[in-house]
């Protein structure tokens, strides 16, 4: 993949690279209302385990991104897609903090934006991994 569109991370002993690509920014529409509510959404879940489950999935999303455009550019060797399940087992509540700043890296490289109301959202997403 083209470095100026993703961010890497390991998952189990496999690297993952996490793209914003148009079908996920669709997918977030679905479930947030657009990438301006993602923040404030995962900020306002008072459940731990409903955040949780929130980045868990995001993750997810992001990370089958570079898989789907793998299988799409190579019909001859398809790699099977993430499970939640699968990140789930393979990550520690510690690990998925750590994935934060991909995450972010991965949503600012995918928008190419730099707008502070966005920022601020996403550095309160950040705060909110770590705690």
């Amino acid at each position: 993949m083209l470095s100026d569109r993703n961010s890497v991370i390991k998952i189990g002993d496999k690297n993952y690279e996490l793209i914003l690509t148009t079908k996920a920014t669709k997918e977030i529409a679905k479930r947030y209302g657009g990438l301006e509510n993602l923040g404030c959404k995962l900020m306002k879940s008072k459940n731990f385990e409903i955040a949780i489950n929130e980045i868990i999935w995001l993750l997810t999303l992001l990370a089958n991104q570079s898989v789907l455009i793998h299988n799409l550019k190579n019909p001859e060797t398809q790699k099977p897609l993430i499970k939640e399940e699968e990140l789930e087992l393979l990550t520690t509540p510690l690990q998925l903090a750590e994935y934060k700043e991909a995450i972010i890296e991965a949503m600012k490289k995918g928008t190419k934006r730099n707008i502070k109301s966005e920022n601020s959202d996403l550095k309160n997403l950040k705060n909110e991994l770590t705690e």
